[in-house]
C-alpha cells in the first residue's frame, strides 16, 4: 500500500490512533496528565529551542550521525549485501538514547523533577539514566529481578550514573512486570515526574513521542545509503518487541514502495512450544498498559506468559503503529528463533569483530538468511546496541562457540 506524503502529519490520530490500534485508556486524573504531556510536546517540540537543542546534544554528546557499515566478510559467507545501521555507536549503547535525551529534555520544559520508567535489557535504563544526569533529574528505572540478574552489567551503569533501579518480584519477573510497576510508581506523582516508556508502545503520546524522536534512525540511514551506493536497500529490518527501533529505521523508507520493511520478532524456543513473544504472528487484538495492540494473550484474554532470550523483546504486546503497518501491508513481520539468534551473535562476532546486542542478533540473523536467499539484493538491518551486556550470560549458558 502507497503511504500519503502527509502520513506523519497525520498519523496517529487525534486521539492516538493508528488505524484500529492505539488510543488511551486511562483514569480521568492520568488522562489530564497525559492530556497536559501531549500538549507540552505539540507546543515545544517545533520550537526552534527545542530542535535546536535536541540537534546539538544529537551531535555533541550523542555523537550522531552514526554510520552504515558494509558487512564484507559476512556478506561474502551468505551471500547477498548486508548493511548495518550502527545503533550500537551511540552514546550509552543502543537506539534508546534518541529518544530518552528527547523525553529528558521535554520533561525539563515541563519543570518536572523526576524520570520514571521500566527496562529489560537494560539498555532502556541505561540511556534515561544518562539522560537524568544530563539534566539533573532524579531517576528510578523499574526492572524485572530475572532481568537483574541477567543483565548485570546495564544494572551496575543505571546505578553508577545515579538512578535508583527498582526489583520488580511479582509475575514473570520481567519486561511487563517492570511496565506495571513503572507505571504504578508514576501514578503516584505524576505531577512532579514524567513516564518516559521504553518504546512506541503505551497510552499516546508516546507511540508517537518515541517515533519521532527515533526517526532521525531512519533518516540518516536512507541519506548514508544512497551516498554510499546511489541506490536504496531492497529490503530493510530490525527486531521487534514494542517496536521502537524498528520505528526509528522504517520511517526514513515507509514511503518508498520499493523497499521491503520486515519486522523481525522474538520465536523464543519455536512457534510450536508456546514459549515466544511474538505479538504481531500470533497475537489478537487486545487492551494493556492503556492502549490497543495485537497481544499475546490466554484463554480468558489476559496477557500470556511471554519468553525470549533477548530480555528487550519479552513482551506480549507490540507498538499500534507496526499493528497498522501490518494490516495495510506495507511491513511484513517474521520470527528468528533462540537458536538462530545465537547463531547471528556468534557469526557477527568472529566474522566482522561486532558484537551484537542479543535483540539486535534477531536482525542480523533474519539479515543473514535474506542475503542467502537474495543474492543479487542489499538488505540493512537496524544493529540496535552492543552485545556487552549480554556476554556474561551468553557465556554462562552456552558456552564459546
Amino acid at each position: 500500500m502507497k503511504i500519503s506524503t502527509d502520513y506523519f502529519k497525520t498519523t496517529p490520530d487525534a486521539n492516538g490512533y493508528f488505524g484500529a490500534h492505539g488510543g488511551s485508556f486511562l483514569p480521568p486524573d492520568l488522562q489530564q496528565e497525559m492530556d497536559r504531556i501531549t500538549d507540552a510536546y505539540y507546543s515545544i517540540s517545533k520550537s526552534h529551542n527545542f530542535i535546536s537543542e535536541l540537534r546539538q546534544i544529537r551531535r555533541h554528546f550523542q555523537g550522531r550521525p552514526t554510520p552504515v557499515y558494509y558487512c564484507k566478510n559476512l556478506s561474502e559467507r551468505c551471500g547477498g549485501r548486508i548493511y548495518l545501521k550502527r545503533e550500537d555507536l551511540n552514546h550509552s549503547g543502543a537506539h534508546k538514547l534518541n529518544h530518552c535525551m528527547g523525553e529528558g529534555l521535554l520533561a525539563r520544559y515541563m519543570g518536572k523533577k523526576k524520570l520514571i520508567a521500566e527496562t529489560g535489557a537494560g539498555q532502556h535504563g541505561v540511556a534515561l539514566a544518562t539522560a537524568a544526569a544530563y539534566f539533573g533529574l532524579e531517576c528510578e528505572i523499574h526492572m524485572g529481578q530475572v532481568d537483574i540478574e541477567k543483565q548485570k552489567p546495564n544494572v551496575i551503569r543505571m546505578q553508577l550514573l545515579g538512578a535508583k533501579v527498582v526489583p520488580v518480584h511479582e509475575g514473570l519477573k520481567t519486561l511487563k512486570e517492570a511496565v506495571d510497576s513503572a507505571f504504578k510508581a508514576w501514578m503516584q506523582d505524576p505531577v512532579n515526574s514524567l513516564y518516559c516508556i521504553g518504546s512506541v508502545v503505551g497510552p499516546h503520546p508516546f507511540p508517537m513521542l518515541v517515533r519521532e524522536f527515533q526517526r532521525v534512525v531512519g533518516i540518516e540511514a536512507r541519506e548514508q545509503f544512497l551516498e554510499m551506493t546511489g541506490e536504496l536497500p531492497d529490503a530493510v529490518t530490525a527486531a521487534v518487541g514494542g517496536g521502537s527501533n524498528a520505528i526509528g529505521l522504517f520511517s526514513g523508507f515507509v514511503q518508498d514502495e520499493d523497499v521491503e520493511l520486515i519486522g523481525v520478532e522474538p520465536g523464543g524456543r519455536g512457534n510450536d512450544t508456546g514459549d515466544h513473544a511474538a505479538s504481531l504472528t500470533f497475537g489478537q487484538p487486545g487492551l494493556l498498559h492503556g492502549f490497543k495492540s495485537y497481544l499475546l494473550q490466554n484463554d480468558q484474554g489476559e496477557p500470556a506468559p511471554v519468553y525470549s532470550i533477548a530480555s528487550g523483546l519479552d513482551y506480549p504486546g507490540t507498538g499500534p503503529e507496526h499493528c497498522l503497518l501490518k494490516d495495510i501491508g506495507r511491513a511484513k513481520y517474521t520470527v528468528i528463533n533462540d537458536e538462530e539468534c545465537l547463531d547471528a551473535f556468534y557469526t557477527l562476532s568472529k566474522v566482522e569483530g561486532i558484537i551484537p546486542a542479543l535483540e539486535s542478533a534477531h536482525a542480523v540473523a533474519y539479515a543473514m538468511k535474506y542475503a542467502h536467499a537474495n543474492p543479487r539484493n542489499a538488505i540493512l538491518a537496524n544493529l540496535s546496541g552492543r552485545g556487552d551486556k549480554d556476554i556474561d550470560y551468553v557465556v554462562e549458558h552456552y558456552g564459546l562457540r
